[in-house]
């Protein structure tokens, strides 16, 4: 698996890396084995930085993620997590719980450090508070030694630009905005980004399924005229025996700049897969046409979180 650098880190991240958000039974039932498979074969194939978040499962991921990496060196992968997102509707961004909650996840995986912190979905909390409060305290979690970097994660751009004029972040984690369809991280936000050195994380090549032959889940945001759109590409895929997933993830991994992006699966099948696909050739021409289809569409999303940060 090649590896780009996140940003004045100097860490090495895989161009693809592990989500473990299924691992927490965010889409369906996951049985211990698979989770725990899953983790081991997304590692040997090189995917060796993993992303959770004590959210995903409310807890359940990182605790099997502590499972599945027992026997594994600690040297050989990269450690992601979150904090100040707990459930659907449950927020803190307090400096309190940031001190509380990494010492809980670590406590859940087994282990005394992360590689990287992250505030988790930010556009859900008051901007002031994360700069103020939440990035402060993770510094000085930072220097007790339980996070080697820090960050956040959200979907609007704009509570990005805010956190990024008010704080200084190692890196960020996006979602859903570098895709096929949608290439907002890269047209608005990668400038200021390699400006100010920060390392860009890029989760969702697919979108939560829209860029997938899955049926689209009933809590999917986007746009009528998005997922139509999305519904003709896959056909048009379907029809020169390409899935759309391959070209999605093939797309969201080929910008430079975006060092690593992440996906999640608790399937093995779907990771070996994946892997797979890093290393053969994009179908340029098919890019092409699937790309003029999300012309009349592209960069189009949906709010997400407060309506202030969007």
């Amino acid at each position: 698996m090649k590896t780009r650098v996140l940003g004045r880190t100097g860490l090495q991240v895989p161009i693809l890396s592990f989500g473990a958000s299924s691992l927490g039974q965010e889409f369906r039932k996951v049985n211990l084995d698979e989770a725990i498979k899953s983790v081991h074969v997304a590692l040997d194939a090189g995917m060796s930085l993993i992303d959770t978040s004590p959210f995903y499962g409310r807890g359940m991921s990182e605790v099997l993620l502590g499972a599945a990496l027992r026997e594994v060196p600690r040297e050989s992968y990269t450690l992601c997590t979150k904090l100040g997102r707990y459930d659907l509707a449950h927020f803190d961004f307090s400096y309190k719980r940031v001190l509380e909650s990494i010492d809980v996840s670590l406590h859940r995986m087994g282990t005394d450090h992360v590689d990287i912190l992250l505030a988790h979905d930010i556009e859900f909390g008051d901007i002031e508070q994360v700069i103020h409060e939440t990035i402060p305290a993770m510094r000085r979690v930072q220097q007790a030694g339980k996070a080697r970097f820090i960050g956040v994660s959200c979907y609007p751009m704009k509570a990005f630009r805010h956190a990024l004029g008010g704080a200084e972040l190692d890196c960020i984690m996006s979602y859903n905005q570098y895709t096929l369809q949608n290439t907002r991280l890269a047209d608005d936000l990668i400038p200021t980004l390699r400006e100010k050195g920060v390392g860009v994380m890029n989760a969702g090549p697919f979108s939560a399924r829209l860029l997938t032959n899955a049926p689209l889940p009933a809590w999917l945001k986007e746009p009528e005229e998005v997922k139509a759109a999305a519904r003709a590409a896959a056909a048009l895929c379907a029809s020169r025996e390409v899935d759309i997933a391959k070209l999605a993830l093939q797309f969201s991994i080929s910008n430079p700049a975006i060092a690593t992006t992440v996906a999640g699966s608790a399937n093995p099948e779907n990771i070996r897969k994946w892997a797979q696909w890093v290393d053969e050739p994009v179908d340029a021409e098919l890019l092409r046409e699937v790309q003029a289809i999300f012309a009349p569409v592209k960069n189009l999303g949906h709010l997400e979180g407060r309506l202030e940060n969007n």
